[in-house]
């Protein structure tokens, strides 16, 4: 009894011991070459400006952030290169189904603080999982437009 309760302890010690020793390295590589590299992929990464909630990529490459702003749909203008810009837009409509009641919710997104966003003028009340329709109005006579289905979770 003694001798298979010392032979199942040396087995678990001599796994759990192999299970601590660091991999081996491949053939050929530096210890410090491989860290440096991974460093400068990691900066590379966090360099790339992020926009800010749901993401609609434009007709034109520019892009499109769309989130709630105290109860409001924002929607963020970006350019090619990720960065805010100024709204290029007259104005936007946003529709959504009504989670208490029947119907649609409408609401009209106009510009907004420095110019780089609209935003809506109706208090969006959760659960905020729906799809939108947004419709961005380009010209006064309302022909030019852009439109968008965003599954929006909130």
């Amino acid at each position: 009894m003694k001798l298979r309760f010392a032979l199942f302890l040396a087995c678990v010690l001599g796994v759990g011991s192999l299970l601590a020793q660091p991999a081996p390295k491949p053939p050929g590589s530096k210890g410090a070459a491989p860290a440096k590299q991974a460093v400068k992929k990691e900066t590379a990464k966090k360099e790339e400006p992020k926009i800010e909630g749901t993401v609609l990529n434009r007709p034109d490459g520019t892009f499109l952030g769309l989130t709630l702003q105290d109860g409001k749909y924002k929607l963020s203008f970006y350019d090619k290169d990720k960065k805010p810009m100024p709204v290029n837009v007259l104005r936007g409509v946003a529709r959504w189904p009504n989670p208490h009641g029947p119907g649609q919710n409408r609401t009209v997104l106009n510009r907004a603080g420095d110019g780089t966003y609209l935003l809506g003028a109706l208090f969006v009340r959760g659960p905020h999982s729906f799809r939108l329709m947004l419709t961005l109005v380009k010209s006064e006579d309302g022909q030019d437009v852009e439109n968008y289905a965003v599954d929006f979770r909130g």
